[in-house]
């Protein structure tokens, strides 16, 4: 796993920035479906 890893640190700057993209996408998702859910409900 160690090999795995590149040296080039833009390459690791690039995979960890679409990682936190990936992320805050998918709380800002599970966020907004929550509202939506609690709308739908009348709350």
């Amino acid at each position: 796993m160690v090999t795995f890893i590149p040296d080039d640190p833009v390459i690791i700057a690039i995979v960890l920035i679409l990682l936190s993209l990936i992320f805050f996408s998918y709380l800002l998702l599970r966020r907004t479906i929550l509202e939506f859910r609690d709308g739908m409900e009348g709350r």
